[in-house]
């Protein structure tokens, strides 16, 4: 894709040998929410170290904006805002004083980053040590969502966090968006991730499993039946994209085409009992891992 903001190509890693990530393409444009599932050891965060150029790549590349994201480490850091999934602040720095520290490292004016701050009640003039996890995390968003560069790297940003204050962040992930910034979001609440995302991937095992389009998971559909007879075989207008599990007189139906042909198909099959739900984020993410994400954080 010629206008990616964020590109890798065949992005490998190993450690001794075992591999953490495996044959990794992914091209992500300027102004796109992307959510990145898997489970821990999944290779979330080695992605994510790589596009940070925190580790070399064994092989493939990483770039952003067209810079390698090894060889140009420095570059490509003026060019990311990071939450790192456990944020590390110096405990004996205020709030205050963490927050235009770290601004003026990057060159930025601390004032949005304060605003923000103050806007979720954070007590900036007390030691960053002595605020409770969910403050240190509002904290680091602060820092993270008021940067202004073209991609923010989120791990995890509503845990430990309020429900109020998940809610801002994820208005705030918006409006990033809006503004032609583009934002990978890492987590394991499905929910938000399929609220927020445009496109999400899942990992499974360092390799990539699974990359599709929110827009078009929201249109497919699994029709549930129980027929009094056998399923005659499908008509060849309707199978284009369509799913078909059937085991004695049940079948299964997965589709992401328009729903009323074939409901007007189904219609015409003596049947007793149907059932039509969205097949939704969770249960494509439970066909690569079987098991539900963990739960959020408690907030704090």
């Amino acid at each position: 894709m010629a206008d990616s903001l964020v590109e890798t190509h065949a992005l490998t890693r190993y450690y001794g040998p075992q591999p953490a990530l495996l044959d990794c393409t992914l091209s992500l444009p300027p102004g796109e929410v992307f959510g990145l599932l898997g489970p821990n050891g999944s290779g979330k965060t080695t992605l994510v170290r790589l596009l940070l150029g925190f580790l070399k790549p064994t092989s493939g590349t990483a770039r952003i904006q067209g810079r390698d994201t090894w060889r140009d480490a420095v570059e490509v850091h003026r060019l990311v805002g990071y939450l790192p999934g456990e944020a590390r602040l110096y405990r004996r720095m205020t709030g205050r004083a963490l927050l235009s520290f770290f601004c003026r490292l990057r060159q930025q004016n601390p004032a949005s980053a304060l605003a923000l701050a103050q806007q979720w009640r954070v007590e900036l003039d007390r030691p960053a040590g002595t605020l409770s996890t969910g403050m240190r995390q509002k904290l680091a968003l602060a820092l993270a969502l008021s940067a202004p560069v073209p991609l923010l790297i989120l791990d995890e940003p509503t845990s430990n966090l309020d429900p109020s204050a998940r809610e801002q962040v994820l208005a705030l992930v918006q409006e990033a968006r809006a503004r032609g910034q583009t934002v990978l979001f890492s987590s394991h609440v499905l929910e938000e991730v399929e609220r927020s995302c445009d496109r999400v991937a899942i990992l499974r095992e360092g390799r990539l499993v699974h990359l599709q389009g929110i827009a078009e998971l929201r249109r497919q559909h699994r029709i549930q039946a129980r027929l009094t007879g056998p399923l005659p075989p499908v008509p060849p207008a309707l199978a284009g994209g369509l799913t078909v599990h059937a085991q004695d007189h049940s079948v299964t139906l997965e589709t992401a085409s328009e729903l009323a042909c074939l409901l007007s198909w189904l219609a015409t099959l003596p049947m007793t009992e149907v059932r039509i739900e969205p097949v939704g984020l969770r249960a494509v993410y439970e066909q690569f891992h079987g098991v539900e994400p963990s739960h959020r954080g408690e907030p704090a």
